[in-house]
C-alpha cells in the first residue's frame, strides 16, 4: 500500500466510526469552532428563557427537567451551563433584581408626586410579571418585632410606631458571605435602596401608611402577579388585585 493508499483508508474509516470526517484544523483556520459558538449561545438563550417561563408559572421549585423540556434541549444542555439548580436560580434571579431595580429608578427619575411614583412602580413590575420571580434571597417572612424592624428602611425605622407588627424580613445583613455570592447582595442592595426611596418619599409625603415597610411593597409585586392559562384573565386579575392593594398601602388621610 502506498502513502496515497494509506490516507485514503484511514479518511474512509475515520467517516465510518463517526458518522463525518474530519475536519482539518488548519482548513481556513477556523474549522467548525465559529457554528458550535452559534449553537452554544442559542441554547443558553433558550434554556433562559424556558426558566423564565417555568419558574415563573410553577416557582423556583420546578425541577430543571422542566426547563429543559420547554427549552426543547436535553437535560446534559441545561447543566453543562448551570452546575446546579442553584445557580441558574441566581441567575435568573439576579437578572429580575436588576429590572425592578431599573423599573424602580425610571417611576423615581419621571415622576414628580410621590404616589405617582410609588404606584407607577409597582403597575410596571406587576405587568411585566416580576413578581412571579421576585428573587427568593430577598424576602423571607418573619413574625417578630426584631425582624420586621430589619426589614424597615432607617427613615422608617426612625418614624415608625408599630414596629412590633409582622413583616417580611429582608435577607442580606444578616447573611455570610459564603451563603451569598457579592453580585447577588448588591443587586439586592440596590433594589432595597431605590425602592427605599420611593417609601420614604410617599410616606412624607403623607400618602403612604406609616407602617408599610420595602418589604410590604416588594410583597405586593409577589402577589399582584397571579399565574393564569389565560393571558387576558391573568392581565384583568392583577389590574384588579393590584388596585386593591395600593387602596390599602395608601394612608387614611391622603
Amino acid at each position: 500500500m502506498n502513502i496515497s493508499d494509506f490516507h485514503g483508508s484511514a479518511t474512509a474509516l475515520s467517516v465510518e466510526s463517526t458518522g463525518r470526517a474530519l475536519t482539518s484544523p488548519t482548513t481556513h483556520g477556523v474549522g467548525r469552532s465559529t457554528p458550535l459558538r452559534v449553537d452554544a449561545q442559542r441554547n443558553l438563550e433558550h434554556v433562559l428563557r424556558a426558566a423564565r417561563e417555568v419558574f415563573g408559572e410553577l416557582g423556583y421549585g420546578a425541577p430543571m427537567e422542566d426547563v429543559a423540556r420547554r427549552a426543547r434541549v436535553g437535560v446534559g444542555t441545561v447543566y453543562r451551563r448551570f452546575p446546579s439548580k442553584d445557580v441558574l436560580v441566581r441567575r435568573i434571579a439576579e437578572e429580575e433584581t436588576a429590572r425592578l431595580t431599573e423599573q424602580a429608578r425610571t417611576a423615581l427619575g419621571q415622576e414628580e408626586e410621590p404616589w405617582q411614583a410609588l404606584s407607577r412602580f409597582l403597575r410596571t413590575s406587576v405587568a411585566s410579571g416580576a413578581g412571579r420571580l421576585l428573587p427568593p434571597q430577598v424576602l423571607r417572612v418573619g413574625s417578630t418585632a426584631e425582624e420586621a424592624e430589619e426589614a424597615r428602611v432607617p427613615h422608617q425605622r426612625q418614624a415608625a410606631e408599630t414596629a412590633g407588627a409582622p413583616g417580611l424580613r429582608v435577607v442580606g445583613a444578616t447573611r455570610s458571605a459564603a451563603e451569598d455570592e457579592p453580585s447577588d447582595d448588591a443587586g439586592a442592595g440596590a433594589l432595597l435602596e431605590v425602592v427605599g426611596r420611593l417609601v420614604h418619599r410617599a410616606r412624607e409625603a403623607g400618602e403612604l401608611r406609616a407602617d408599610v415597610t420595602v418589604a410590604d411593597v416588594l410583597l405586593v409585586i409577589a402577589t399582584a402577579a397571579p399565574a393564569l392559562p389565560d393571558p387576558a384573565q391573568q392581565a384583568a386579575a392583577s389590574t384588579r388585585l393590584l388596585d386593591i392593594l395600593l387602596e390599602g398601602l395608601r394612608s387614611r388621610t391622603a
